[in-house]
């Protein structure tokens, strides 16, 4: 420990602040394959190459953001930063580690709206998003392995899929979920009736409608919308496809199905976080000051509970009220993403090719362990190809 301590002293603040600039910047730009191999090559770099800090160190910075909504890689590299050198780094780790998916996901939504309509393009997403379904679909049944090992769980995680469909509010299902199994672990004597008061009572006063809505926009309200998903959303990207859809096609209609769907199928072509989503929306409703005002939005959650719970790490995760609070958030989460898969798949999978598409990528994906994005890149050229034979 000493060791690893005195390591993290040596230089001045400038020269570790570049350091860690250069390295997550190459980080985000190289790391692609989704949180796991985003956060595999910053072990690599940090407690392997480096000795930053030790093992131990490092799984307690995971187990914290497995804690906090957000982005689970953007927020390591906060952690690392702050780590390494205080508050500035926290700064600089975040957004060097997120400002190449930021500016790929700005050049493809930039090229998206000026030749949306050229034929080619929309041949390249017709082959990307049954690649897409699959992609989500392994990430459903790999994350949900890990987070219903449970008869409770898994009925949170059917009960959230039932009540989505039927218009209750996702941040509703995400909360009741979770408290409703941190309460029945944790007090058995009232695990019955004040937990399963407290959820339906919720569950009326804040339901809403599924009926869409016709809101103007404005920067506010985008900023706005995206902060706050910024700071509810728990577990895997792949999350925040519920919380898109229920803001931005149902609740203000300013984007189409399609349109969330073609905004998912160009954040699988970058590297870093999925959360880069929210550039190529904001940029598709208000060009480049949408694009940042979106960003920005979604992060600062990140950066503002990062930084108030990195002293506290080493006492967060021995909290058993805190564990069951998460199994339960992961739990609701797996029932909302599967909601979604449903969605996006009905829309996606319209005729034989893209049904046929979207078996062979998930063969290759479960059989061969292919790497996503190649398969993204395989089902845009599968697109292509299929002008030939229509």
């Amino acid at each position: 420990m000493e060791k690893v301590t005195e390591t993290i002293q040596q230089g001045s603040t400038p020269a570790r602040l570049w350091e860690m600039a250069k390295l997550f910047f190459r980080i985000g730009a190289t790391a692609f394959g989704g949180p796991a191999s985003l956060i595999a090559m910053m072990y690599d770099e940090t407690v392997l190459r480096r000795k930053w800090l030790t093992d131990q160190e490092f799984l307690d910075m995971i187990g914290a953001t497995n804690l906090i909504p957000g982005s689970n890689s953007t927020e390591m590299a906060i952690h690392l930063g702050y780590k390494r050198a205080g508050r500035w780094g926290m700064l600089v780790g975040g957004v060097s580690f997120f400002l190449p998916a930021f500016l790929v996901v700005l050049a493809l939504a930039w090229a998206y709206v000026r030749f949306e309509k050229i034929p080619e393009v929309g041949l390249l997403l017709y082959g990307i998003k049954p690649v897409v379904v699959a992609v989500i679909f392994k990430a459903l049944l790999g994350l949900g392995q890990k987070a219903i090992n449970g008869k409770l769980l898994a009925v949170i995680a059917a009960g959230v899929l039932g009540l989505y469909f039927v218009g209750v509010n996702e941040i509703l299902l995400l909360f009741a979920g979770a408290l409703l199994y941190m309460l029945i672990s944790n007090i058995q004597a009232v695990q019955k009736t004040v937990a399963g008061a407290l959820f339906l009572a919720g569950l009326k006063a804040l339901s809403v409608s599924t009926a869409a809505a016709s809101v103007p926009f404005s920067l506010q309200l985008l900023f706005l919308t995206f902060l706050k998903i910024g700071a509810v959303l728990y577990g895997s990207g792949y999350v925040l496809l519920a919380f898109l859809r229920a803001d931005f096609v149902v609740r203000l209609g300013w984007l189409t199905e399609q349109q969330l769907l073609d905004a998912i199928a160009i954040g699988q072509l970058n590297p870093g976080p999925f959360f880069s989503t929210a550039t190529f929306i904001g940029y598709f409703l208000s060009g480049y000051p949408g694009a940042v005002i979106a960003t920005v939005g979604i992060l600062l959650p990140s950066f503002i509970i990062s930084m108030l719970t990195s002293p506290l790490i080493p006492r967060i995760r021995d909290s058993k009220w805190v564990g069951s609070f998460m199994d339960g958030i992961n739990a609701a989460s797996i029932g909302l993403m599967a909601a979604v898969t449903w969605q996006i798949g009905r829309a996606s999978l319209i005729d034989p090719f893209t049904i046929i598409l979207a078996l062979a990528a998930a063969v290759a994906l479960f059989r061969f362990k292919v790497n996503s994005t190649l398969l993204v890149l395989g089902g845009a050229a599968a697109g292509l190809i299929s002008m030939f034979f229509r």
